[in-house]
């Protein structure tokens, strides 16, 4: 049914969160009807007396009842109900149109498409230029890498091109180069999650062991002293 007739009003609603936001609690508040279509029970409220009622003259008084008539209404509900059939809510049927073609929804994820490669490309461009010691170039790209990598396609990206690197043997580097690789892990752990623990995080181990700098003759510094509080 959204796809059918909401298209329209999701675009509509694009740029205004107040909107969207009120779209969703309605859409909220129809699958929580459809799950629980059956109301709890509220419990009849008796209201008190004002004080002083019995005082007044209009008031009639309560018939009373005849105890044989109440057990009859009583005995006769519970026939009914032992010979019903269980409750069950009847199903309606109806037939939804197929409303716009696929390609006017992938129209609207185009975008967002085309924003993913460009961080990636930005990702690899940037790794590029530290390990050709381009700095100035690397150092224009850094931002947005670091933005980057509050995406899961980027800290895998990351992942793979160091990975190419260290096979080329271009694991120990030079003090800048050094620096720049471990921010950009440090920020690929900072954003991961523990769905990445066995993905992201596992694929950095070695990345983190292969990666030096020469701190004086003798004395080498390896990636995972700056990266290893992470969780």
């Amino acid at each position: 049914q959204l796809v059918a007739y909401e298209v329209k009003r999701m675009k509509a609603e694009e740029g205004n969160k107040q909107k969207i936001l009120r779209h969703i609690k309605e859409l909220a508040e129809k699958l929580y009807k459809n799950e629980n279509p059956y109301p709890a029970v509220a419990m009849h409220k008796v209201q008190k007396p004002a004080e002083g009622c019995h005082l007044r003259l209009h008031q009639k008084p309560f018939p009373r009842l005849d105890e044989g008539t109440v057990q009859w209404i009583i005995d006769q509900a519970t026939a009914k109900l032992q010979g019903a059939p269980p409750a069950v809510r009847a199903e309606k049927r109806c037939m939804v149109p197929s409303g716009p073609p696929i390609a006017a929804i992938l129209e609207r994820n185009g975008n967002a498409l085309a924003n993913s490669a460009r961080r990636l490309e930005v990702v690899r461009n940037c790794i590029s230029y530290v390990f050709e010691n381009k700095m100035l170039e690397a150092k224009k790209l850094f931002p947005a890498v670091l933005r980057a990598m509050k995406g899961r396609a980027a800290r895998h990206c990351l992942t793979q091109e160091l990975h190419l690197h260290v096979q080329q043997n271009r694991a120990v580097l030079d003090h800048q180069q050094f620096d720049f690789v471990i921010r950009m892990m440090n920020c690929c752990l900072q954003d991961c999650t523990a769905m990445d623990e066995h993905g992201i995080a596992a694929a950095l181990l070695p990345l983190v062991t292969a990666f030096c700098r020469k701190l004086s003759p003798g004395i080498t510094q390896f990636a995972y002293s700056c990266v290893q509080e992470h969780v």
